[in-house]
């Protein structure tokens, strides 16, 4: 029988995949616990709607991060901080203040999660970081860290 399910089941498959199972498994427990329906003509064509669907949005948002990717490698994000003097910087710069000066000076909302840094910006200096702005789309940003 040929089921399409609501939920994910272990051994079986997630939620929204197409399987064929035994008759008695389908009746006796997928469908009576609500975790699969049977895949008649309704149901498979709201499941392909669905499908087209979610590869549309996903095509979409895979080009607004590619667009994305494209302008942030153009940008160079100037941080000013103050240093003691030995030249090393109080504290370190931070994701959230690369993000929060990404937004101020250029108008890019960026969530400081998808800023890779690597260790902490803790000198003078220019650097390049990754950006993950999807799965399997990474911009570069370029941040430069200066004196006040």
């Amino acid at each position: 029988m040929k089921l399409i399910l609501l939920k994910d089941v272990k051994s079986q498959g997630k939620k929204g995949d197409l399987i064929e199972v035994s008759d008695g498994y389908a009746r006796n427990y997928l469908i009576p616990k609500g975790l699969a329906v049977e895949a008649n003509s309704a149901v498979m064509n709201d499941f392909k709607n669905k499908e087209s669907a979610k590869k549309h949005r996903d095509d979409m948002e895979r080009k607004s991060a590619n667009e994305l990717a494209a302008l942030l490698g153009e940008k160079t994000v100037c941080i000013e901080i103050a240093s003691g003097a030995d030249g090393k910087l109080y504290g370190s710069v931070t994701a959230k203040e690369i993000s929060e000066k990404l937004e101020s000076d250029f108008a890019i909302v960026l969530d400081k999660r998808k800023i890779v840094l690597d260790r902490p910006i803790k000198a003078y200096g220019d650097y390049t970081l990754d950006v993950k702005l999807y799965p399997e789309v990474t911009g570069k940003l370029h941040v430069k860290v200066k004196s006040k």
